[in-house]
């Protein structure tokens, strides 16, 4: 390292982002995340040891992924090397790859690999990095905000542990607020500052469990605020909801998010409540959701949860699905509240959805023949293959219902339809078990 590159290298240290000035070094500065790497988490135990194996962290935004990641570099005897899969191109992996077989056979050491967003390699990309893996030349740890499960190879995932890293809790994220105010040797603590306890409170609320929002938002606030007549640096409620301006919402449009959301907003529906269903509503509107998209799961929703216990339903979703699309935000979200509203509040059925699915099962699974009275009779030469001889017009019958059979002979008295006796479907039974007396 020439002095050139040193006196680089010491003004990034001071000047880098908060967060990334305080990122704890060892696992007992970790703040959050007792779930994998408690004392008595095999994690934990597998980082002290140095004996790690292929590992991803998989977890929102701003809950320690990386900062892991930066421990284990700290730790461990092996050699630690970092790519971002944002910018890394296969000349990178193929150096990596070639240092690390040198490192290898010189000096028996291991090489680990951290891929930041590991979710943005391709296939071919991940597919390289695979025999490395396979025959120890590389102990992969990638991280990633997606559901691994979905995003990366299955190969890789099945030669890695994954560990899911869930959103830091307001206490954690309040701890990680003081040693950033008052820390002097890493963090703010020479600008003579005071976190007021609103002010902590609300920071450690409002961040969704993101420890980097809530980090910068704290940075901007000492940076900013004038002192007051004591000397000190006063970070009040008032100044903190100035630097973070509104809550975060964990979602994204494109991630494990957005299925997550629209899951549970399909699930309160589903479930019958309705506060629920708009809250979610208003989560993904708030997010900036599509409202097609929105009203499309309204409308399936609709049917498949409510059917014929009222018919109803369906009429109103697909109304709301032509109506956001010619009047937009937000007066969008007006009419998508009082379909979903209508829907989470309707008698439920999933009768309908039952019968099409077992009929579905019936057809797949077996060859079954239209009897030969229900087969077309309108086209000359129809009589002399017999077929729609016998066939029995409903409406010439008493109670407009004819006793013929309608089901292939090779179903027998198969049922696929049960309605539910919710709703509607209470009239739909009481009419079937009439036409049948």
């Amino acid at each position: 390292m020439d002095l050139f590159e040193y006196a680089r290298s010491n003004t990034m240290k001071k000047e880098a982002p908060l967060a990334s000035r305080i990122r704890p070094r060892t696992l007992d500065e970790v703040v959050g995340q007792q779930h994998i790497i408690g004392k008595d988490k095999m994690l934990y135990r597998a980082i002290k040891a140095d004996k790690l194996g292929s590992i991803i962290f998989y977890g929102p935004p701003g809950t320690g992924k990386t900062t892991l990641a930066k421990v284990i570099a700290n730790t461990t005897s092996a050699e630690f090397t970092q790519i971002n899969a944002t910018s890394a191109g296969k000349k990178d992996m193929e150096e990596v790859v070639a240092k690390a077989k040198d490192t290898l056979g010189m000096y028996q050491k291991k090489t680990i690999l951290f891929v930041d967003e590991i979710h943005r390699f391709n296939k071919g990309q991940q597919d390289y990095l695979l025999p490395f893996v396979e025959d120890g030349t590389l102990i992969l740890i990638g991280a990633t905000t997606e559901n691994p499960y979905f995003e990366v190879n299955s190969a890789l995932i099945s030669r890695s542990v994954i560990f899911e890293l869930k959103p830091l809790t307001k206490e954690d994220v309040g701890v990680l607020l003081n040693r950033a105010v008052y820390d002097k040797e890493r963090g703010m603590g020479s600008y003579d500052a005071v976190l007021e306890p609103e002010a902590e409170e609300f920071l450690a609320d409002i961040a969704g469990g993101d420890a980097r929002k809530a980090l910068n938002a704290i940075e901007l606030a000492v940076l900013t605020t004038e002192r007051s007549a004591d000397g000190k640096i006063h970070i009040t409620r008032e100044v903190a909801s100035e630097c973070i301006q509104k809550r975060v919402v964990q979602y994204d449009k494109t991630g494990d998010n957005h299925y997550d959301t629209i899951s549970a907003f399909i699930k309160s529906m589903r479930g019958s409540d309705p506060d629920a269903a708009v809250y979610y509503l208003a989560r993904m509107l708030y997010a900036g959701e599509s409202v097609t998209f929105i009203a499309r799961r309204i409308m399936i929703c609709a049917s498949e949860d409510v059917g014929n216990a009222d018919p109803q339903a369906i009429q109103v979703a697909v109304a709301a699905a032509q109506a956001v699309e010619r009047v937009g935000m937000p007066e969008s979200q007006l009419i998508l509240a009082q379909a979903a509203l209508y829907v989470a509040t309707a008698p439920k059925s999933n009768s309908a959805t039952n019968a099409i699915f077992e009929a579905m099962e019936a057809v797949k699974n077996g060859k079954a023949t239209v009897p030969v009275h229900l087969k077309d009779a309108h086209y000359p030469g129809a009589a002399k293959l017999g077929h729609g001889i016998g066939y029995e017009y409903a409406h010439d019958f008493p109670k407009h219902f004819s006793r013929q059979r309608y089901l292939p002979e090779e179903l027998g008295d198969t049922k696929f339809y049960r309605p539910s006796g919710n709703g509607y479907e209470k009239e739909i039974e009481k009419y079937l078990e009439w036409i049948h007396e």
